[in-house]
């Protein structure tokens, strides 16, 4: 229910909710009343579903290390390109979701992107820049417009998207490998790209290298 709930961009009614699960409307209602206990869950005001503030004390020890030595350098990022910068990390072995994002300060478009956010790896340019560090044999299926583009983003070091997650959005996001950790990759996403893609990138890389200096890697 909780997976159901992060991957909506709405709260969605108990019905909706016991569809998406395939279980009977008494036994969604169940489950969204312990939840709902916990304060992982709440109802707006048209008793609609969303998830609850008991998440972010949940939340907050999942890779705590990792969230604590990225966030200075995600919100350098941010600060200087006037983009939403995020971390990103391998889930599941086919989706991509982001564990922490900052966002601009003083700037007044700027594009919201919650940790907790899941597309598959095979869209959008973290998923792909997360992609290009696995072995061939263990990618999902990969259309050959896809694989001649990954090839492409191997020989330049870093990876584009538009439209492929969030309507309207672009990207750019670079690959990031730490020790212990699932591979990631450090985005930036913007409307429009205040620089040339080669200079957002390589703003990436150096961020993904402070970090790695960072992690102690």
């Amino acid at each position: 229910m909780l997976e159901v709930l992060a991957s909506s961009e709405r709260n969605l009614s108990i019905d909706e909710l016991a569809a998406a699960l395939g279980v009977h409307r008494s036994i969604a209602y169940r489950l969204l009343r312990t939840l709902e206990h916990h304060a992982l869950v709440a109802r707006d005001s048209a008793g609609r579903v969303g998830l609850g503030s008991g998440l972010a004390a949940l939340a907050s020890g999942i890779a705590r290390d990792l969230q604590t030595a990225a966030l200075p350098h995600l919100d350098a990022v941010a600060n200087e390109l006037g983009m939403t910068c995020l971390l990103a990390v391998l889930l599941d072995r086919d989706e991509a979701v982001t564990l922490v994002s900052a966002a601009p300060r003083g700037n007044l478009a700027v594009v919201s992107y919650r940790p907790g956010h899941r597309h598959p790896i095979t869209r959008g340019a973290p998923g792909k820049a997360i992609l290009l560090q696995l072995p061939a044999g263990a990618w999902p299926d990969v259309s050959p417009e896809l694989g001649a583009e990954l090839e492409k983003a191997r020989t330049r070091g870093y990876t584009t998207s538009h439209d492929e997650v969030v309507p309207s959005l672009r990207a750019v996001a670079v690959p990031l490998s730490l020790p212990g950790q699932p591979p990631a990759a450090i985005a930036v996403i913007h409307v429009s790209l205040p620089q040339a893609e080669e200079q957002i990138a390589a703003r990436l890389q150096s961020a993904a290298a402070a970090l790695t200096a960072a992690f102690g890697a």
